[in-house]
């Protein structure tokens, strides 16, 4: 009987895939490198995953940290990952039943477990960008930790990459996963981080552009995020079809339905509501969102 050794198997699945019948899923294997490169033109970002007590910013809990420092060139292409930040904290409060089912995470694991926040800013101070699956949870959760989170630029990994126009039909981190022909253990910080660091690291499909090039120019844009206040109750339907997401005023933004759109597109809009919503000339909030503020509670 013939041993499955790795390279047996790699060839079997090979083999399998040259069928146009099979389609094989190898496991995670991460780019790693020994230390930093001395390749002019590159930069360090970090990928962060949080696991939480719950989804509220606002009274949950950091249980584990995840941050995987990656260098990158300026123009999209991923060089390899550095040694990880990967660390239990225990909560003070208990850690829900669902959330260890979801995660793994046991009381038992993270007891006498500490991060502080000093450890933290220390490790993610040499950051030029800060990347997460769904930032817009992650950073809410990272700035209350430490305000070094509040003096990086971050992307989001889910929204900064036209997936849908790639051909994908979803943007959870598994599916990316699959589809770019891997599996990994999720819900784990650090194993989450390199699941997206590799997804960023593939060509995509249909723009043949590397996925971190696409990400970048993105998170480079800068967007004006414009404040419905006061609108008619009876436009709601309309203001959601157009784009708009209410926002219920307790992250100490306005109490109104928002819209975000590039500089060049805001003189527009704005007269688009003063005719079609509130028919009449009206001065609205608009606020400007730099890399610096996306995904923050602040716009």
């Amino acid at each position: 009987m013939t041993e499955l050794t790795p390279e047996r198997m790699e060839h079997m699945a090979t083999a399998l895939e040259g069928s146009g019948r099979y389609r094989v899923l190898r496991p995670l294997a991460a780019r790693v490198l020994e230390a930093y490169p001395p390749e002019p033109g590159t930069r360090l970002g970090m990928f962060l995953d949080l696991e939480t007590t719950g989804l509220n910013a606002a009274k949950d809990e950091i249980i584990e940290f995840g941050i995987v420092p990656f260098v990158y060139t300026l123009e999209g292409r991923i060089l390899g990952s550095l040694e990880p930040f990967s660390r239990l904290r225990e909560p003070s409060c208990p850690i829900p039943a669902q959330i260890t089912a979801l995660t793994g995470i046991t009381p038992e694991m993270v007891a006498g477990q500490s991060v502080t926040p000093e450890e933290v800013a220390g490790f993610v101070a040499p950051a030029s960008l800060i990347i997460a699956h769904n930032a817009s949870f992650d950073r809410k959760f990272a700035e209350r930790f430490s305000p070094v989170f509040t003096t990086k630029p971050w992307a989001c990994s889910m929204r900064d990459v036209d997936w849908a126009a790639e051909g994908y039909e979803g943007r959870k981190l598994s599916y990316l996963g699959m589809q770019s022909g891997f599996w990994f253990d999720g819900h784990r910080a650090t194993d989450d981080c390199q699941a997206g660091i590799a997804i960023l690291d593939r060509t995509l499909p249909v723009s043949g552009r590397p996925a971190l090039a696409a990400l970048l120019e993105n998170a480079r844009r800068i967007l004006c995020r414009i404040w419905a206040e006061n609108a008619p109750y009876e436009y709601k339907d309309m203001l959601r079809q157009r784009g708009y997401r209410w926002n219920d005023g307790t992250d100490g933004n306005p109490r109104a339905w928002s819209i975000s759109l590039p500089e060049a597109e805001v003189e527009g809009e704005l007269a688009f509501l003063s005719a079609e919503v509130y028919v009449r000339p009206v001065e609205l909030p608009v606020t400007r969102i730099t890399p610096w503020d996306r995904f923050s509670t602040r716009c």
